[in-house]
């Protein structure tokens, strides 16, 4: 291990660490290409991931409690590489992270499991703030269109294209990614959503709702509270929808402040570690 790596890991730490004190891997965050879910970060979404990402914790199976915590994130490097192209025929990028973890009794399984390739799959929680029709480019944030993700318009597979990238919450080891390459899930999904033909551009944006309703309750309340949040929505109109999401909005907000605002003894600021 540099003295340049041991420099950016002992930003985060209370005291100076020695190299045989500290495990470090890389992981691949996130990528341009279509996941599962038919969706996918825009070049300008990774650049902006590559900067919120630093210094961000890391978790399993998105349980946010500090008890949960294993790793945080040093380094952050975009990496293109033009051997390939992804399904939309760009060149393929992906968000490669550099993280550490302090050597302790309690973690030297889970190190032996990362370096046996049991521990593998990651997946990220962010904000995006655009979810952009690859077809007609609406933001399906805003406005619905008669565009369904996962089929073809004209040979063109649909797709939501995640851009505007407003924070970056934790990455955690998961069993069953979205993403094929880099193992990632960007946020709750509603799994039993009706993806059949007959599915209307309403019911698409009501499942939209659905999602961010969940994902806003995961950031107030961890899982506990995506699940309420899940319930409650079951079974409202867009009308309700739209109510339930703006009272989760608002209870989301003051969650951020309230951690960004607590008092902190390291030198970081709060603000860095949102979750």
């Amino acid at each position: 291990m540099t003295k340049d790596i041991l420099d950016r890991i002992n930003r985060f730490t209370r005291r100076e660490f020695a190299a045989d004190e500290l495990y470090v891997f890389s992981v691949i965050l996130c990528d341009n290409e279509i996941d599962r879910d038919n969706e996918r970060f825009s070049d300008t979404a990774l650049e902006k991931l590559k900067e919120l990402f630093i210094g961000k914790t890391g978790i399993f199976d998105h349980d946010a409690s500090t008890s949960n915590q294993t790793a945080r994130i040093f380094d952050t490097e975009l990496v293109t590489d033009d051997s390939r192209r992804n399904k939309c025929g760009e060149p393929y990028k992906y968000l490669k992270a550099s993280a550490y973890m302090v050597r302790t009794e309690n973690n030297r399984n889970l190190i032996s499991e990362i370096d046996g390739g049991i521990k593998k799959e990651v997946s990220i929680s962010c904000s995006a703030g655009k979810r952009r029709c690859s077809v007609c480019g609406a933001d399906k944030a805003m406005q619905s269109c008669s565009h369904i993700k996962g089929r073809s318009y004209e040979g063109r597979l649909c797709h939501i294209v995640l851009d505007d990238i407003t924070d970056a919450y934790e990455w955690s080891f998961v069993a069953v990614p979205a993403q094929v390459n880099a193992g990632v899930t960007k946020r709750f999904t509603d799994e039993s959503a009706d993806k059949s033909p007959a599915v209307s551009a309403a019911a698409e944006n009501e499942r939209l709702l659905r999602c961010e309703i969940r994902r806003l309750a995961f950031i107030s309340g961890g899982r506990k509270a995506a699940f309420a949040a899940e319930l409650a929505a079951h079974g409202m109109n867009e009308v309700q929808l739209n109510g339930l999401k703006k009272a989760y909005e608002k209870r989301a907000g003051h969650a951020v402040t309230e951690v960004q605002l607590s008092t902190e003894p390291e030198s970081e600021t709060a603000s860095s570690f949102k979750l």
